[in-house]
């Protein structure tokens, strides 16, 4: 598989997605610390995300590998990658309690290693169990103990664990603990597949997907709150052959208090900016002007060299020729630039108008608990709301789209965005023709 990835508008050909499964319903037990957005309908969730799996295969005709039936595909004819699956669960499942139970648990996992189906081991993966054993006298009197921690209700964000760049994947190593072990998954995943990948971020590094954007004759790479500088440096040096590197440093959002800043608001690149054409961007000018760039030139294999003049996004990317469709500030809260761009001028698009009031009444609960800090935001979010209403632009439904000539497919996936991320999110590109 040629996973190699130019420009971010050319013709989407294969992605990898994965079906929010038993760990989102773990997720949604404590929706803050699993760092979604809000409570959804996980039933909802699964059935939008089939629809969104066949718009993209019957509508845009994009090979869609699902990555759990992939995965447990091959380790069911492949005793080398069951095996891998088998070491993997074993390394991650804890067991306590006596001795003599913990040794009979352990032999027992052994004894089925054969027995049990490599979906099996999968789960163990993503749900991370931890087996508690507690015995009293008596035949089989043991108080069974099940703990999920740190279950990987995250992962069907599968944008985020790798990056596909001009020179391969280059897989991420994740800034929150909650989602640190997703790329050991996925990487089976890509060794199933013969995808190359050209470097693993290694620590104090910390980089994610959603931060990189290429295109073209430059890539675009955010730094902040989940990729940090020596996740770029490791990029540099590693992760890509682009002439010229412009990071991003993460914004913040002007209608907050500087001293209660909230980085989940923009916290990757694509949350607040997108690419929709070779030469048309989609963003909240406002964030754009406020984002700093660093421009980086390429002096040699894995070298750049920063350049003195450091500039704004707003300015960078009009710099290099792209007309910039603006956003209202509730739009980009509802996930309007995180479209998954299918080929040149066609995207595919969240239907903002369905899922604006979840994000209105989320953001109203926030305003009421912290209203220093959210009050502002919400009396702008809710001056937007009625101009959108007003005028009917909610996105994608706006002129500048259309002016543009922009093809927009939109989706309703009110229940998916809730865990903090829409279309681009969702999907892992890894061939663009």
């Amino acid at each position: 598989m040629n996973t190699k990835i130019k420009a971010e508008w050319d013709t989407l050909r294969t992605i990898a997605i994965h079906r929010p499964g038993m760990e989102t319903f773990f997720g949604l037990l404590e929706p803050f610390a699993s760092l979604y957005e809000r409570a959804f309908s996980q039933n909802g969730a699964i059935r939008e995300h089939e629809r969104l799996e066949h718009v993209l295969k019957h509508e845009f005709h994009i090979d869609v590998i699902r990555m759990r039936e992939k995965i447990v595909e091959i380790a069911e004819r492949n005793p080398e990658i069951h095996d891998r699956l088998v070491k993997a669960a074993d390394d991650v499942i804890g067991v306590t309690g006596t001795k003599v139970g913990v040794k009979e648990a352990r032999n027992q996992f052994e004894k089925n290693r054969n027995i049990l189906d490599p979906g099996h081991f999968l789960s163990v993966l993503l749900l991370n169990p931890q087996i508690d054993l507690e015995s009293e006298k008596g035949t089989r009197m043991i108080h069974l103990n099940i703990t999920e921690k740190s279950p990987l209700s995250n992962i069907y964000f599968m944008r985020d664990q790798q990056a596909v760049t001009d020179k391969g994947i280059f897989l991420s190593r994740m800034s929150k603990p909650q989602r640190r072990r997703e790329s050991d998954v996925t990487k089976i995943l890509w060794d199933v597949l013969g995808a190359e990948v050209v470097h693993r971020v290694t620590e104090p590094g910390t980089f994610e997907g959603g931060d990189f954007i290429p295109l073209k004759d430059f890539a675009l790479v955010g730094v902040g709150d989940r990729t940090n500088e020596a996740g770029i440096e490791q990029l540099l040096k590693y992760g890509v052959g682009f002439d010229e590197v412009g990071v991003v440093h993460q914004p913040n959002h002007p209608l907050i208090p500087s001293d209660e800043v909230d980085p989940m608001i923009d916290m990757h690149l694509d949350t607040y900016f997108n690419i929709a054409s070779k030469g048309v961007a989609v963003g909240l000018k406002s964030l754009l002007k406020g984002a700093k760039v660093d421009i980086y030139s390429r002096t040699g294999p894995g070298e750049y060299e920063k350049e003195k003049e450091s500039t704004d996004l707003l300015s960078y990317i009009t710099g290099w020729g792209f007309d910039v469709v603006d956003i209202t500030t509730l739009e980009q809260l509802s996930y309007a630039s995180n479209f998954l761009t299918i080929k040149d001028g066609t995207i595919l698009a969240v239907e903002v108008e369905r899922g604006i009031k979840d994000v209105l009444f989320n953001l109203k609960s926030k305003a009421k608990a912290e209203p220093a800090r959210y009050g502002a935001l919400l009396e702008q979010a809710e001056k937007d709301y009625e101009f959108l209403k007003n005028e009917s632009e909610f996105f994608p439904h706006k002129k500048e789209i259309y002016q543009h000539g922009i093809d927009a497919y939109p989706m309703v996936l009110k229940n998916l965005t809730g865990g903090y991320g829409a279309a681009h999110c969702m999907t892992a590109a890894l061939e663009r023709r």
